[in-house]
């Protein structure tokens, strides 16, 4: 059947709504979302008071209301003083993070990386240096030039997660920076793990790999479960990267994606996807799972998935409606490096330079849009 004119204009006037709709977005529609989050590193002590003033003067008056702080060891741990960076977080240092988002709303979730991310190139991580029994494969050895691919498929290392002594050391980590941070949620990393159920490992080789990290996360969760806390994980471990075509990278290929069905419900995902929008918040949800779909340096991938995120909440079931709960934007500089970008681009974004840029500080000003004045008590 032949369009009518009606059905043309119609069409027509659909088409320039939408478009309409996107550049609108790119100032406000975050503000329908229950989570407006960023995850960057933890300043380091002397950026301590700048970093307090983004929050002050950026975050909340663009709204942001999750703050995912990648603490790892930098803070002047007590119940673990080996484990320290050279130079560390004070517990007043900490408070002043921690006053700043009491004052305007935001939510603070401290990180360290679990299980996986125990080294970074020629580096090994600070558990494993001190600790080097924890290690799933020390076999491998950290190579001075470190290269990828390699022979030994060493991307990062592993903690093994049945070593009997590992957890007590992690979990008093855990509970110290709850502590001072003030926080009812716990982020424990758990993305990109490639060592896991290693063959020559003496209690994990030969282990169902998905039982493994179910297991692991789930001895995280019920830690953090007896006091009233939550666990956050990035997702990727549990999506399948073979069916879905997404790769080893933002999914597993090492039959990791198994343990979606046994771990607890109330972990909350988040769901990270940088080169396109991939839609896996939908299975997430359909699994049960409160999910945050997570961008990095393309705008139009994060401004993508906001626009997503609304229409799940939109168009869903009552049961399925909540477990959508917004977005946030994923920073893998330092802090500093990040603000740097940031007031650089403030300056130069009414321009031609700062058009087609593909950098963190760019999603982020297209997520959240135009700050909004506070007012001051």
């Amino acid at each position: 059947m032949r369009n009518s004119p009606l059905k043309t204009l119609l069409l027509t006037f659909l088409l320039l709504t939408l478009f309409l709709f996107r550049g609108w977005s790119r100032q406000i529609q975050t503000d329908d979302l229950p989570v407006r989050g960023l995850a960057i590193a933890a300043p380091q002590k002397e950026g301590v008071d700048r970093f307090v003033d983004f929050m002050d003067n950026e975050l909340a008056p663009r709204g942001v209301n999750v703050l995912v702080l990648r603490v790892d060891y930098n803070y002047a741990y007590e119940s673990h003083p080996e484990l320290r960076n050279e130079e560390v977080l004070s517990k007043s240092d900490v408070r002043k993070i921690v006053a700043s988002a009491a004052r305007h709303g935001i939510k603070l979730v401290p990180q360290i990386n679990l299980l996986g991310h125990q080294s970074w190139a020629s580096s090994l991580g600070n558990l494993l240096r001190e600790y080097p029994e924890f290690d799933e494969t020390p076999h491998v050895e950290i190579p001075e030039n470190y290269e990828w691919p390699n022979e030994d498929g060493l991307y990062c290392k592993s903690y093994c997660p049945l070593h009997p002594e590992v957890h007590g050391v992690v979990f008093d980590l855990v509970d110290e920076i709850l502590t001072v941070f003030e926080a009812d949620a716990f982020h424990a990393g758990m993305d990109e793990v490639f060592y896991i159920g290693d063959d020559k490992c003496p209690r994990c080789g030969g282990r169902d790999k998905a039982e493994l990290f179910a297991g692991e996360v789930s001895k995280i969760r019920n830690h953090l479960n007896l006091q009233g806390k939550k666990l956050w994980i990035w997702g990727d471990r549990l999506i399948d990267g073979k069916t879905t075509g997404i790769g080893m990278w933002e999914a597993s290929m090492n039959n990791t994606h198994r343990a979606i069905d046994m771990i607890p419900k109330d972990v909350v995902i988040c769901d990270w996807h940088y080169e396109r929008p991939d839609q896996t918040p939908v299975m997430f949800a359909m699994k049960g799972f409160d999910v945050i779909s997570c961008s990095w340096r393309k705008p139009e991938v994060g401004l993508m998935q906001v626009e997503d995120m609304l229409r799940y909440r939109a168009y869903q079931t009552n049961e399925m409606r909540g477990r959508f709960k917004g977005v946030m934007l994923t920073v893998w500089s330092g802090a500093a490096s990040f603000l740097d970008g940031l007031e650089s681009y403030e300056q130069l974004k009414s321009g031609e330079q700062a058009e087609n840029v593909e950098e963190p500080w760019v999603t982020f000003v297209n997520l959240f849009g135009e700050k909004v004045p506070q007012v001051k008590n």
